[in-house]
């Protein structure tokens, strides 16, 4: 049986890692994901502004992270027939629209419709962005696939203390101030697409697509790689949209505090979104699966029954732990099914979006019915599904 795991590359003229689009394509990543981490970040904010319940909060996360997850896949699929690197600005300009339509918003609906355009936003940067990094990897696909999403994890990190320490001091009106960012994000995009466009021109190969598996074999694998990336981003929902809420219920802290506390579990993500993928280009991918799904259940466990400096630590861990597996499953579905990359790209970070929007409500709900604390005694068991990565192909001998 030939291995799943993606080949050793040793990078030639040809092969070489083009290190500025990689950090280009990461920066752009991080703008596109404060966004969308500021979106969750001033949820308190807005609760008090405009009277929302749990329920309502959900439903905003619901109709961003939906609105992404129906149309990357989709949006993925077209781009492996036909690639459309210049498509990446006007992902970013839809998002500019969104974040202006947060600041401005004079009611529910606005909220809503701006976290749709954000989402929108998403949907297009994900799937081809993906691409962009893995032609610009060498062959170094986890790294490259760890640098892009340490840009994104970076952003999701950088949006709540910037919501704390711009949007909170200063009102709501100072999300559109944001646009900038988005602005210069577009246009960094476009050189970037350019580039990219002229890497596909300039290449005649046509793209493997022969299943290294039989396929029965293939598609276990990616409902089962479906599943883990479920139940982390269950789990990376209930903190993103409701940890701000458990710290402020348990503890007191503050708007400001309970931000604080947030941004290390998000630290801790990115910290892990980047040790996964270059640990996975030196002991493969499924290694580091097992590591991330399974390492995480003693601390989601221990997380709702410590007190404040705990908390704070455990934050930390569990964001490390949960996020070192999302590079290492996207190149071990990539390498599952050649030639797809924004397919697979548009079905994981889309199926990622999808799930957590959907979990989000999900958790709204019963925060409204049994308190905010049952959100997190409830998603402290999920890892455990971590345990289905024993019906993945292992590597080859030979």
């Amino acid at each position: 049986m030939r291995s799943t795991t993606h080949p050793s590359v040793t990078p030639g003229p040809a092969t070489l890692t083009s290190w500025g689009v990689l950090m280009a394509i990461s920066l752009c990543h991080m703008i596109n994901d404060v966004m969308q981490s500021m979106l969750a970040a001033i949820y308190p904010l807005l609760q008090v502004e405009f009277d929302l319940s749990y329920a309502q909060i959900g439903v905003m996360t619901l109709a961003f992270q939906v609105t992404a997850s129906l149309l990357q896949p989709l949006i993925g699929m077209a781009t492996d027939r036909h690639p459309q690197p210049r498509s990446l600005p006007f992902g970013m300009a839809s998002t500019l629209c969104g974040v202006l339509m947060l600041g401005m918003a004079e009611g529910y609906a606005w909220l809503l419709s701006g976290a749709m355009l954000i989402g929108i936003g998403s949907a297009v940067f994900h799937p081809e962005s993906s691409r962009v990094a893995r032609i610009a990897s060498g062959g170094r696909f986890g790294t490259a696939q760890s640098l892009f999403q340490l840009g994104g994890n970076g952003g999701q990190a950088l949006g709540p203390l910037l919501a704390a320490f711009i949007v909170v001091p200063l009102g709501r009106p100072a999300v559109a101030w944001f646009a900038v960012a988005a602005a210069l994000g577009a246009a960094i995009l476009w050189q970037v697409g350019s580039w990219a466009e002229d890497r596909r021109r300039a290449s005649t190969a046509t793209p493997d697509r022969t299943l290294r598996l039989p396929r029965a074999t293939v598609i276990r694998a990616i409902a089962v790689l479906a599943v883990l990336v479920f139940t982390k981003n269950i789990y990376s929902a209930s903190m993103s949209s409701y940890f701000t809420f458990f710290t402020i219920d348990k503890f007191g802290l503050s708007t400001q505090g309970a931000q604080i506390m947030l941004f290390l579990f998000l630290v801790g993500m990115a910290a892990g979104v980047m040790l996964g993928g270059i640990i996975g280009d030196r002991v493969g991918p499924l290694t580091v699966i097992w590591v991330s799904i399974l390492g995480a259940l003693p601390l989601t466990l221990a997380l709702p029954h410590v007190g404040l400096v705990p908390t704070g630590v455990l934050a930390v861990l569990i964001g490390l732990v949960l996020a070192s597996a999302f590079p290492a499953i996207v190149v071990f579905a990539q390498e599952l099914v050649p030639g797809r990359t924004g397919m697979i790209a548009g079905l994981f970070f889309g199926f990622s979006f999808g799930m957590g929007g959907i979990s989000a409500a999900a958790l709204g709900v019963l925060a409204d019915a049994q308190g905010i604390r049952s959100v997190f005694l409830l998603c402290s068991i999920l890892p455990v599904l971590g345990l289905l990565t024993i019906l993945l192909p292992r590597r080859s001998l030979g």
